[in-house]
């Protein structure tokens, strides 16, 4: 089975990998990252079996982009610009200035964005870092800041786009746990790297495990067209804001006649919804700001790069590729939209659904990481929602109790699995998953469905032109056989936490059930009532308050972290403390 059509590629077409091998410097040797405690956190070297034609175990058009995206090292994008690829899921570009360097997304952990710069230093020269740029809010863009800047940001200008840290803080706190428990699956973060298991992400190949950090702006960019100059270099900018992220940011260097693309051009179909969790983002607007980056750049740039992937060089490729990619984003929300006013549901639309051909062969625009079936669904979620008015769907019975139902009605569970077996012999592994899926739910304590369901993923998951399903079919196999594993990373870091407003952390409390504080020269008045935390701010103590806290920020990060109320001033009754604690539901 195969979502995506890939008889009409041309596999001879050898120019993506000349461009991905173009300006190479050196590779780090090994291609390993440890952490202080001497534990991997990055191995580029497990895929080293990337060589040669597809096996059975994968769709070749995957392979081929996994063979691209596993290159490592050290590149030369153009006059005083550089690029480390293959250290993390993302790039880290190095931007020569007048007295240091400027970095571009530092990875996603501190060890691996060190170990990037120290491959820059060790090749090209020892300088310092005098200015770093986030292109957006995802961990993977900011997360290894404090590899580059290991004593904080200083004097340094850190710049992001307007709304950075808001989002930053949001997307890792207030559903951060079940973001990240997902993440495992999209990534594959617990599968075995080879040729049945995992072979990369589309984007990148993997996601690093080190030690994730937070910098805040000292810089926010606010509006297209505004210029900053940054250690002697001048950018552009283009705000592109709710494309691939709430906040996100194009920019040009016009002296060096080069354009950052952020994750809003690269050389894959992109997420409209991903599967690890978030907010729909705006197809029509991300055409429409690519539409507005073709204007900006065309006759400006002699090398667009991104945070993903490798450079494109000469203005009519870096035209070409933002045209296959903005008409790839406009047809997939225009189409979309046509047929749910032709009456069809988000299924239905992403089962017919096809891409014209002078978009679908093109290689960029493979559904590598995002994909033509689960994009148009986040589509019709956006414009629609999760209802598709059918009244058979308002009020469905939950995943358990649903699964019993079926299992029952097919005549027990051995009758079930019969059913499933039937389905895996005429070749439709769908709805054989459908059925053993309804089988483990039922009872999970039945091995035999477990297994053949776990067969049943592997298939799919070795037919699978994209990425991300291939990883997450694999890792539920893995699951059903071995059990859950729990994850090795949170993105909710320590920096991540000390960069929440007080406000924000009250917010983020109260989706879990929490508490009240002053501080600051503020008073935040909480009061927990029907099962819900609610607060407000004022500049004096509220006269109703059975208890006071009074307290600095790092105080308050300490009591949230278990560590009690070492230095806080307390008034009233500090029972209603641990009352309140006393319902926290730990995710």
């Amino acid at each position: 089975m195969n979502d995506t059509d890939t008889s009409e590629l041309d596999f001879s077409d050898n120019a993506d990998f000349e461009a991905a091998g173009r300006g190479f410097v050196a590779a780090l040797i090994p291609g390993v990252v440890k952490n202080a405690a001497g534990k991997v956190v990055w191995d580029n070297d497990a895929y080293g079996f990337l060589e040669g034609p597809a096996p059975k175990t994968a769709d070749p058009s995957l392979w081929r982009q996994s063979q691209l995206a596993q290159k490592q090292g050290l590149y030369k994008v153009t006059d005083r610009i550089y690029q480390i690829r293959g250290l993390d899921l993302s790039n880290m570009t190095i931007v020569e200035g007048d007295t240091g360097i400027i970095v571009i997304d530092p990875l996603i952990s501190a060890e691996t964005a060190a170990a990037a710069l120290k491959l820059y230093r060790d090749h090209v020269g020892d300088k310092e870092v005098t200015g770093l740029i986030y292109t957006h809010p995802h961990v993977d863009h900011y997360g290894g800041c404090r590899g580059v800047l290991p004593d904080g940001a200083g004097d340094v200008p850190v710049l992001a786009p307007e709304g950075f840290m808001e989002h930053a803080v949001t997307e890792n706190v207030f559903a951060g746990t079940a973001m990240t428990r997902r993440s495992i699956y999209m990534y594959g973060a617990h599968l075995d790297k080879g040729p049945a298991g995992q072979i990369g992400c589309g984007l990148g190949q993997s996601i690093s495990t080190g030690t994730i950090g937070l910098l805040e702006p000292t810089v926010y960019i606010s509006a297209t067209g505004q210029r900053e100059t940054v250690d002697g270099v001048v950018v552009e900018f283009q705000m592109t804001p709710g494309t691939e992220a709430a906040a996100e940011m194009n920019f040009l260097f016009p002296d060096l006649r080069a354009v950052c693309m952020a994750e809003n051009a690269t050389h894959t179909m992109h997420n409209i919804v991903t599967l690890r969790g978030a907010q729909v983002r705006d197809a029509k607007q991300w055409a429409a700001y690519l539409t507005e980056s073709i204007g900006l750049y065309d006759g400006r740039a002699d090398v667009a790069f991104a945070s993903h992937h490798w450079p494109t060089w000469g203005n009519d490729n870096i035209v070409g590729l933002l045209e296959a990619q903005r008409d790839l984003y406009a047809y997939l929300h225009d189409q979309t939209l046509r047929m749910i006013n032709a009456g069809m549901t988000g299924r239905e639309i992403a089962e017919e659904f096809r891409l014209p051909p002078a978009l679908a062969e093109v290689w960029a625009n493979r559904g590598y990481y995002g994909s033509v079936s689960h994009n148009v669904k986040g589509i019709y979620q956006r414009y629609m929602g999760w209802f598709d008015a059918n009244p058979a769907h308002l009020w469905e019975h939950p995943p358990v109790a649903e699964a019993e139902r079926y299992v029952k009605a097919l005549g027990g569970m051995t009758q079930a699995v019969s059913a499933a077996r039937a389905f895996i012999r005429d070749g439709d592994l769908r709805f054989a998953a459908t059925l053993l899926n309804h089988c483990v739910f039922a009872d999970p304590k039945q091995e035999k469905p477990k297994r053949l369901l776990a067969q049943v993923y592997e298939k799919l998951a070795h037919a699978t032109e994209n990425a991300v399903w291939r990883n997450f079919y694999l890792t539920g196999a893995m699951e059903l056989r071995e059990g859950v594993r729990q994850p090795e990373t949170t993105s909710d870091s320590t920096d991540v936490r000390a960069a929440l407003s007080v406000s924000q952390l009250i917010d983020a409390m109260s989706v879990r059930i929490d508490w009240y504080l002053p501080g600051q020269g503020k008073y935040w008045h909480l009061r927990l009532r029907h099962g819900v935390l609610t607060h407000t701010v004022g500049a004096a103590p509220a006269p109703a308050a059975g208890l006071t806290l009074t307290m600095n920020k790092v105080q308050l990060l300490r009591l949230l972290a278990g560590k009690g109320l070492g230095g806080i001033r307390t008034s009233g009754d500090v029972r209603l403390l641990t009352t309140l604690f006393s319902v926290i539901v730990t995710p």
